[in-house]
């Protein structure tokens, strides 16, 4: 299948499916990678699913993307331009119904896989806009208010469903961010479900199999 022009650069495993709708699966990388880390998931996915796998927008030098910029001060500590992720999350919701448009998507199940900073800006669509996503996979990442639209609260979030698992020794974000994601989404009646791994920065193969079977009870 030849790709079709949008307003982000992807990788596209195309679904089993010749006719109707097609349910799809969009990928949004870490800090720092591109989206062929992720995309190395799609062959073991279900084979319905339209798999994208979408680069960042912001350039990381000398190689590598961003979905928005964090820097490291040794006064400050660690400090995340939200400004910029705000607008990477309106650039995802772009693209995403781009892609519905463009190659026959069913925009009533719409799954987001992210990792890391990918994972943050998937809950952030997610909660901001949840008429447009049915399912998240929210691997080692954390929920951050602070660019979610302001009144996220007051939306319908009756039709997502979330899984979300982070690494018991993860030394990027810390484990307790995470821990937090379970009681937010609890608040807004979201089913979740929350797991852990005794591993770093990653995925494991055991939390690749338990988020891939819950997939498939979920689209």
């Amino acid at each position: 299948m030849s790709l079709k022009t949008l307003s982000l650069e992807y990788l596209l495993r195309p679904s089993s499916k010749d006719s109707g709708e097609i349910p799809a699966l969009f990928m949004f990388h870490g800090y720092g990678s591109n989206e062929e880390d992720l995309f190395s998931f799609a062959s073991e996915l279900p084979e319905e699913l339209m798999v994208i796998s979408v680069r960042a927008p912001y350039n990381l030098e000398p190689f590598g993307y961003a979905w928005y910029a964090i820097n490291f001060d040794a006064e400050q500590g660690k400090w995340s331009d939200d400004e910029q992720a705000k607008e990477s999350r309106e650039k995802i919701v772009a693209f995403i119904d781009e892609a519905i448009e463009a190659y026959n998507l069913d925009k009533e199940n719409i799954t987001l896989l992210g990792f890391s900073q990918g994972t943050i800006l998937s809950y952030s669509v997610a909660l901001s806009y949840p008429e447009k996503v049915k399912n998240v996979i929210a691997l080692s990442g954390y929920i951050n208010e602070n660019i979610l639209v302001d009144d996220y609260a007051q939306k319908d979030h009756s039709k997502l469903n979330f899984y979300a698992s982070h690494g018991q020794v993860d030394q990027v974000i810390p484990l307790e961010w995470a821990q937090k994601s379970p009681d937010f989404l609890e608040k807004l009646n979201i089913p979740t479900i929350y797991e852990e791994f005794p591993v770093g920065h990653g995925v494991s193969q055991q939390n690749f199999f338990s988020f891939k079977k819950w997939l498939e009870k979920h689209i």
